[in-house]
């Protein structure tokens, strides 16, 4: 009598691994033609910042050249670097012909954490009516 022997194949199915998207911050550019009240008028409009944290970020801007206005994924980055160049000029200065300058870079620390995403938004110096962007 023959005997016969079964192999059973074991295979493990791994979970493909599911990266977290990068972050990426979008970052306002100061560039000398825009007065704080747009600034904080636009943080407000396009990120739904509270005017205590838009003035901040205007302070940041002036003082800084650069403010972090969010941390996100790219998708979303993009989106509100299209909104930002999409908002406009500032109706209170006539030589300004434009929206403010931004760009998205890559987040190196993360996301953002409210008072101070990025490290830029509480410091800085200026105040109300000078150039903000």
């Amino acid at each position: 009598m023959s005997t016969t022997t079964t192999k059973t194949d074991v295979r493990t199915k791994s979970e493909p691994q599911t990266k977290r998207p990068w972050l990426w911050n979008v970052v306002l550019l100061n560039d000398e033609a825009h007065t704080y009240d747009y600034v904080i008028k636009m943080c407000q409009e396009v990120f739904a910042h509270p005017e205590e944290r838009a003035f901040k970020i205007a302070q940041s801007v002036d003082g800084n050249g650069r403010a972090v206005l969010m941390t996100t994924h790219k998708e979303h980055a993009e989106l509100k670097l299209d909104q930002i160049h999409g908002f406009g000029r500032d109706q209170i200065i006539a030589e300004c012909v434009g929206s403010m300058s931004a760009i998205i870079e890559p987040a190196e620390f993360g996301g953002e954490d409210g008072e101070n995403a990025g490290g830029n938004e509480g410091s800085g110096a200026g105040g109300p009516g000078s150039a903000a962007g």
